[in-house]
């Protein structure tokens, strides 16, 4: 890789994502599913749930925290997330004068199917250390893709012609890319990793209704220590775990986003005893329902 050719092409698209914002905050870039972020000073620790998705930082730094382990994200690295995960994230580096930037794509998991076909590529090698976060130095081909791809707002006769071919050039550069193998390991649906996704994405959609970790082994056709192994493996946290974090993060952002109390929240999510909500709240979050919605609110910090 060329490092000044790949410096010249990170700003070019730093200077086309500043056409589209010069504030701080969240974004929509008019492309379905690509996000622009900015933030002018580093940020607490903040947990939240990481979709499949890739994230360039184009501009100041941040860290994220899964299963104890820290992930850094500096500018020209590429973050792959492949599927929903729980994790602890922060800007590191950051200024009013130098803000942090950052472009978040959501990636179609039906598109990365497709296109592993289409490839006919080999599944990874069994021994192979599956990585649900990962992070690599960004090729210059995935920078001009992006580049091109933000640009179509600017051409929207031409956007519903190239935007499918330009999201798929973006996979199949992935797939090419050091991230290529764990979505290929992600696409294996044959595998137990399959089973743990799609308990995952059930997970996601059912967190409310009160179910038993034996039924969704049986779903995922394992013993119900087999599955927590599994799942334990690929996500970094049990399945009861992950399923409280889906539900606190859940009622975060109900009182947060939509300002309802903290006894709606608990209900809202599948909590039955609110005493219990505001434990596991305070465990998770650092403080109880009410002071952490406070100083999220105080501190501008939503994201």
């Amino acid at each position: 890789m060329n490092h000044k050719q790949n410096a010249a092409t990170n700003d070019e698209l730093l200077q086309l994502v500043r056409e589209f914002t010069r504030k701080e905050g969240d974004f929509e870039s008019g492309i379905q599913g690509l996000t622009i972020h900015v933030r002018n000073a580093p940020t607490e620790p903040l947990h939240c749930i990481y979709t499949l998705s890739l994230a360039v930082v184009l501009q100041g730094s941040k860290e994220l925290l899964q299963d104890n382990e820290v992930t850094y994200c500096n500018p020209g690295q590429a973050m792959l997330t492949t599927f929903d995960l729980p994790v602890v994230s922060h800007v590191s580096t950051a200024s009013r004068h130098a803000p942090f930037i950052a472009l978040i794509l959501k990636l179609d998991y039906s598109l990365i199917m497709q296109s592993c076909l289409e490839l006919k590529l080999s599944k990874p090698p069994r021994d192979m250390k599956f990585q649900a976060l990962s992070s690599y130095d960004v090729d210059d081909g995935l920078l001009d893709a992006l580049k091109r791809l933000l640009m179509l707002e600017k051409h929207p006769s031409l956007k519903a012609g190239l935007l499918p071919l330009i999201e798929k050039e973006i996979v199949v550069r992935l797939l090419d890319s050091p991230h290529g193998m764990h979505l290929r390991h992600m696409a294996a649906l044959g595998s137990p990793n399959g089973n743990i996704l799609k308990a995952v994405t059930w997970l996601k959609q059912n967190f409310a209704q009160a179910m038993s970790m034996n039924e969704l082994a049986e779903q995922a056709h394992m013993s119900a220590s087999t599955f927590r192994q599994h799942f334990k493996a690929l996500t970094g946290t049990s399945p009861l775990q992950y399923l409280k974090t889906i539900r606190l993060q859940e009622a975060r952002d109900q009182m947060l986003v939509n300002g309802v109390d903290a006894t709606l929240a608990s209900n809202l999510v599948g909590y039955e005893s609110s005493s219990q909500f505001s434990r596991e709240y305070s465990r998770l979050f650092g403080l109880p329902p009410q002071k952490d919605i406070q100083r999220l609110r105080e501190v501008h910090q939503v994201y």
